[in-house]
C-alpha cells in the first residue's frame, strides 16, 4: 500500500511539473507576441508589366508575362532601385470566349534592397501556378473573376538560408468599363477598377495568412485588337510573414502593355477576354 502511495505521489508531481512548464512556456510565448497590430511605413514602387497571349491553335495559347518591379530608396521614390524581375509563362486553354485556364511556371529574381545588408544581392524564387478566369458582360462593361493558385519556393538573402514552401490562394475581381464607346473595341478608353485578395498557407505561415490585399484603378486604351496599353495606381497591405501583427503597405504606379499576336493563317481574332490578364 505504501509503495502504491509513493508511486501516486510521483505521478502527481510529474503531472503538475509538466502543467507548470507548459503554462510557463505559453506565457513566455505570449509575451513575445504583439499586443496590437502595427502598420509599417508605406513604400512606393513602380511596376512595368507586359502581358502576351500568343495564339497557338484554336484552343491553345502561350501566356508570356514579364514584370520589371522597382521600389523607392531614401532619396528617390517609386523607381529608386530594382526590386524584382518576373518571368511568368504558361500554356493556356480556351474553353469558351468567356472561360480560359492556364498552367505554367514562374522564375522571379529577388534583389536585396537593404542598403545595410551584407548578404547576397540576388536570390531566385520558383513557382508553379494555375489559373481559372471567367468573364461575363454587364451592360457595356465586362466583369472578370480570376482564381490563381501558386506553389512557391522562397529563401532569404543569407548564405545559409534554406528554401521554404508556401501556397498562395488568389482571387481577383475586375471590371472593364468603356468610357467613349459602348463596347470594348479599338480606339476605346476604359477604366478598370479591381480588387485582389491573396492568402497564403504552409508550415512557415504562423498567423500571417493574409499576404496581400490589393486595390487598383487602371485607365487603358485599346489601340488595336492585338495591342492595349494601360496605367494606374495600386494600394496594397498585408501581414508580414515573420510577425502577423505587422502590416506592410505600398503605393505602386503600374504601367501595362497587352499584346496578342496570332501567327496562324486564319482571320479569327482572339476573344475579347484575352486582351488583358
Amino acid at each position: 500500500m505504501m509503495r502504491n502511495s509513493k508511486q501516486i505521489v510521483w505521478v502527481l508531481f510529474l503531472l503538475f511539473g509538466c502543467i507548470y512548464t507548459k503554462s510557463f512556456a505559453q506565457e513566455e510565448e505570449y509575451e513575445v507576441l504583439p499586443k496590437e497590430s502595427e502598420y509599417k511605413h508605406a513604400k512606393t514602387k513602380l511596376w512595368v508589366n507586359t502581358y502576351g497571349k500568343i495564339r497557338i491553335s484554336k484552343r491553345l495559347y502561350w501566356d508570356a508575362q514579364t514584370h520589371f518591379r522597382f521600389e523607392e530608396t531614401e532619396s528617390t521614390p517609386f523607381v529608386g532601385q530594382v526590386g524584382q524581375l518576373y518571368n511568368r509563362h504558361a500554356l493556356g486553354y480556351i474553353y469558351s470566349k468567356k472561360v480560359n485556364f492556364s498552367l505554367g511556371g514562374v522564375l522571379r529574381l529577388n534583389f536585396n534592397t537593404d542598403p545595410l545588408s551584407e548578404d547576397r544581392n540576388l536570390v531566385p524564387e520558383w513557382r508553379i501556378w494555375h489559373q481559372y478566369q471567367f468573364a461575363m458582360p454587364v451592360y457595356s462593361a465586362t466583369v472578370y473573376h480570376r482564381i490563381r493558385i501558386e506553389h512557391r519556393w522562397t529563401q532569404g538573402f543569407e548564405d545559409d538560408s534554406e528554401y521554404i514552401f508556401r501556397n498562395r490562394w488568389r482571387y481577383l475581381f475586375r471590371a472593364k468599363i468603356p468610357l467613349n464607346n459602348h463596347k470594348l473595341v479599338p480606339k476605346t478608353f476604359y477604366v478598370a477598377p479591381e480588387t485582389e485578395l491573396i492568402m497564403q498557407s504552409g508550415k512557415a505561415v504562423v498567423g500571417s495568412v493574409m499576404e496581400d490585399l490589393r486595390l487598383t484603378t487602371t485607365l487603358g486604351y485599346i489601340l488595336t485588337p492585338r495591342l492595349t496599353v494601360a496605367a494606374g495606381g495600386l494600394y496594397s497591405m498585408g501581414q508580414d510573414l515573420k510577425n502577423a501583427g505587422e502590416f506592410k503597405q505600398t503605393f505602386t504606379l503600374r504601367v501595362h502593355m497587352y499584346y496578342s499576336p496570332d501567327f496562324r493563317r486564319v482571320k479569327n481574332k482572339l476573344p475579347a477576354i484575352h486582351l488583358n490578364d
